[in-house]
């Protein structure tokens, strides 16, 4: 890795931070010149504009999120076992994440929804992705005969994934750490659930 390329990535973990604490939409070359130290020109030098800090800023917090969650849950064996790996390890990112505040890309899927542009279609991508790695564990479960033949993989990633977002709502905004507990719990009711249940 060349300097510049070690300036850019020291810049995008600082970017990540204050997105984590502003929003996506709160991060200009400006205050990310404050936080960091650095002049707004030689910001302006990596990212020719705010949109461009943006997007770069959205694309490294989904390469963390790969490396921090789902790396490390490849690393077991296929089944619940591995499945179980990335829904704690995508509970302990809401709970104990890398960044100042919370989570960056969560935040940004609220405030991009509804704003087309390169910004959104790179969340709308990551969530697809993080979507579908989902189903391919709960796939992964089915084959390793961990769960039953008509087990709906989409319809419980769906509710895994509901019980992830509700846990950073509730221990973010609600300030209740409860929210943890019960995601996990829910967890366990989820692949509990007999294909007639679901």
């Amino acid at each position: 890795m060349s300097k510049g390329d070690d300036t850019r990535a020291l810049i995008l973990r600082q970017a990540s931070d204050l997105a984590s604490e502003v929003g996506i939409s709160g991060l200009t070359l400006g205050a990310l010149a404050e936080r960091s130290g650095l002049s707004k020109s030689g910001l302006f030098a990596h990212f020719g504009s705010k949109e461009e800090l943006q997007l770069a800023t959205v694309r490294a917090v989904q390469a963390r999120f790969v490396d921090d969650i789902v790396r490390p849950a490849l690393a077991h064996p296929r089944g619940l076992v591995r499945l179980r790996a990335l829904f704690d390890g995508w509970l302990h990112w809401i709970a104990h994440g890398p960044f100042a505040g919370s989570c960056p890309l969560l935040a940004a899927a609220s405030e991009f929804d509804d704003q087309p542009g390169p910004i959104r279609t790179a969340l709308v991508d990551g969530q697809i992705w993080q979507r579908d790695a989902l189903i391919r564990a709960l796939e992964l479960a089915i084959a390793s005969g961990e769960l039953p033949p008509a087990f709906d993989c989409v319809q419980a990633a769906f509710e895994l994934r509901g019980l992830l977002y509700a846990a950073h709502h509730d221990l973010r905004l609600l300030n209740d750490p409860r929210g943890i507990d019960l995601a996990q719990r829910g967890f366990e009711r989820v692949i509990a659930a007999r294909p007639g249940d679901q």
